[in-house]
């Protein structure tokens, strides 16, 4: 067919312009960045086990990478509190336990929230009196966790099913700080508590160590703290995100080659957050428990929403697939020559 010449140009702007919008629909999300953020809120625990939130805030290193952007900080308990200030879109990025961070994903049916960052493997264990000796001596008593569904509560609740002891010991959530006066009483006889509660459970009230964590992990590696962000936050300050996993990187890193001055450093950071300090032994404990690491364990999470059923805190296993985007870590990692994160497939929905 024989076209005249002011036809076909037509056609093929036409052509062209179809590409462009193609090409534009694709490129949406990229579209939808607003370069940096005026300001980032980030949310973090009091704890040894959030050592890289503290040491980045502490030593300066968030605020080294984030430039002009504001870093307003926001301190919690528990992670269903730091939960719902992210889905109230009060927060943008948190440290977080593995349970909570699975929760804000379910909840907001993977909408609201990506998994960006591994912080803490190990620090969890499970505290009690010097009478007890094994599992089975927890019938008729009272065990402590920081706050109902939080990662200690799963990971207890979980534990006492698999031993068909559930309604057979009372789980009590109560702040760790509290944990600590009601074992000192006798109003708890345990607690599956994070660092630093376990060892000041041990070395101030007396408890023992019935069973660590990381035993029920394969090459006890376990995902105890992460790192989320707002996925519309994400969107939007990419680059701001990026900054702060520098600062996360940078934290890790420095902690590793300063192991005492990191924890005269998480020590000085949690006297000001708590009003008090840890004894050196009780730290040298805790720190001890721990690894910090940028690997969230990301092939531990389905097993995790699989743990939150058994425990009985959720009705069927969240899916957690397309949950990670470890993309601006890993361009962080590469670019400083070290290993890439893998998301053993839970970047794939």
């Amino acid at each position: 067919m024989n076209l005249k010449p002011a036809v076909a140009i037509a056609l093929i702007a036409l052509t062209a312009l179809s590409g462009c919008s193609r090409r534009a629909t694709e490129d949406a999300p990229a579209a939808q960045s607003k370069g940096a953020a005026t300001e980032v809120r980030l949310g973090y625990f009091p704890n040894v086990t959030h050592a890289a939130a503290l040491i980045g805030v502490e030593k300066g290193l968030f605020a080294k990478e984030l430039g002009n952007t504001k870093l307003t900080t926001q301190t919690f308990n528990a992670g269903p509190d730091e939960v719902n200030a992210l889905l109230g879109e009060s927060l943008d990025i948190a440290y977080i336990g593995s349970g909570p961070a699975i929760n804000a994903y379910s909840k907001s049916k993977g909408e609201a929230v990506k998994l960006i960052a591994g912080a803490t493997s190990g620090g969890a264990q499970l505290v009690v009196k010097p009478e007890i000796n094994s599992v089975e001596d927890l019938k008729g008593k009272t065990v402590a966790t920081p706050q109902l569904a939080n990662t200690q509560d799963v990971a207890l609740k979980k534990y006492l099913a698999e031993k068909n002891l559930t309604g057979q010991v009372t789980v009590q959530n109560v702040e760790n700080a509290q944990s600590l006066d009601l074992f000192k009483k006798g109003d708890i006889q345990g607690a599956w508590a994070p660092e630093p509660w376990s060892s000041r459970l041990v070395a101030e009230a007396g408890a023992k160590v019935l069973l660590d964590e990381k035993t029920l992990w394969e090459g006890g590696q376990f995902p105890t703290t992460v790192v989320i962000v707002r996925t519309k936050f994400l969107q939007e300050h990419p680059e701001t995100v990026e900054a702060v996993l520098k600062g996360h990187v940078a934290a890790i890193d420095w902690a590793k080659a300063n192991k005492d001055e990191a924890k005269t450093t998480v020590n000085a950071a949690l006297e000001k957050l708590t009003s008090k300090k840890l004894g050196d032994k009780i730290l040298a404990s805790a720190w001890d428990h721990i690894e910090l690491t940028t690997d969230a364990q990301a092939k531990t999470f389905p097993q995790l929403a699989k743990d939150a059923v058994t425990a009985g805190v959720a009705k069927e296993a969240a899916n957690v697939a397309g949950y990670a985007d470890f993309t601006l870590l890993n361009k962080v990692l590469l670019a400083q020559g070290k290993p890439q994160v893998q998301a053993a497939g839970l970047d794939k929905k």
